[in-house]
């Protein structure tokens, strides 16, 4: 395969489930070694496009290419992937989970546990701790040294030292050349991936690195004595405020538009650049009709 050929690909790339548009004319690419975060609210669209990538469902319009060609079985070889669910087999332990996978995929799969699982392998999947249960995931993903790895939410209800070593076999995989598609609610986790995708409504509402995709935002910091009566009076105006430390922030407003809604609390408000969480959460909010910088819009086509 041409090494510049996309490891994975979506050109306008729609999904329709009845009157439900749940994917809306999505671009994508990734190529060898790249790490690329898909992020979005629950219901954007995320776990619909990777199936359609893996072939599992079809597109109701545009086009999906895996290593340059429609996606197939035989194309899924290369493919290592965690799903939300996990797919492992609960009622067995996990050397006999890796020994199917690596059954499935014939030559060159490994059926061996890493020495950190050995502790683990006479235990039914089902009795292990989430934690584990992802890492034995993980392990069976790679077991064939694919060329692309695609985790959904590989991450998510586990503890952070858990989630710190599986980003650690993420970045040694993408460094040993493979492409990885992963989906995460962690902002942190999002800032490990060279570039992102936002989805919202089934859309692409920005995309690019996380400085990018941050830009020039600015939110409306309010600092005052009377921080309980700031936050209920700004929640009642409609406005998305949060507490850090002594003060609230207040994404998608501007300072005038806060100091009319705090009325008579007394207040000092100015404003600051925008985390990249805060700026999620106001492409998200905002849906796909929002535009500002870093934004790389794709309209349903």
């Amino acid at each position: 395969m041409d090494d510049n050929v996309p490891l994975a690909e979506c050109r306008a790339v729609s999904r329709r489930f009845g009157g439900f548009m749940a994917v809306d004319g999505v671009d994508l690419e990734l190529g060898r070694g790249e790490v690329v975060g898909l992020l979005g609210a629950n219901g954007a669209g995320k776990t619909t496009l990777i199936r359609m990538l893996l072939g599992l469902l079809p597109a109701t319009a545009g086009q999906v290419r895996l290593f340059g060609a429609p996606p197939s079985r035989q194309a899924r070889r290369r493919v290592g992937y965690v799903p939300q669910t996990l797919g492992l087999y609960d009622d067995l332990t996990p050397a006999e989970n890796l020994a199917f996978s690596a059954a499935v995929f014939g030559r060159g799969a490994r059926a061996t546990l890493p020495e950190s699982l050995r502790g683990y392998q006479r235990v039914l999947v089902g009795d292990l701790p989430l934690g584990v249960q992802r890492r034995v995931a993980f392990t069976e993903a790679l077991a064939h040294r694919p060329d692309l790895l695609i985790l959904d939410e590989p991450t998510s209800g586990v503890d952070p030292l858990a989630r710190a070593r599986l980003w650690e076999t993420i970045t040694d995989a993408a460094g040993d050349g493979t492409g990885v598609l992963v989906t995460t609610h962690y902002m942190d986790e999002a800032g490990e991936c060279g570039r992102l995708v936002i989805m919202a409504a089934g859309r692409v509402v920005a995309a690019g690195t996380a400085a990018q995709i941050t830009g020039d935002a600015r939110v409306s910091v309010v600092e005052t004595g009377h921080w309980a009566s700031a936050f209920a009076a700004l929640e009642a105006a409609g406005l998305r405020v949060a507490l850090a430390g002594r003060a609230l922030r207040v994404p998608g407003a501007s300072p005038a538009a806060v100091r009319q809604a705090l009325g008579p609390v007394a207040a000092r408000v100015s404003e600051a650049p925008a985390t990249l969480e805060e700026r999620f959460f106001e492409l998200t909010a905002a849906g796909p009709g929002i535009s500002g910088p870093g934004k790389a819009r794709e309209e349903a086509g």
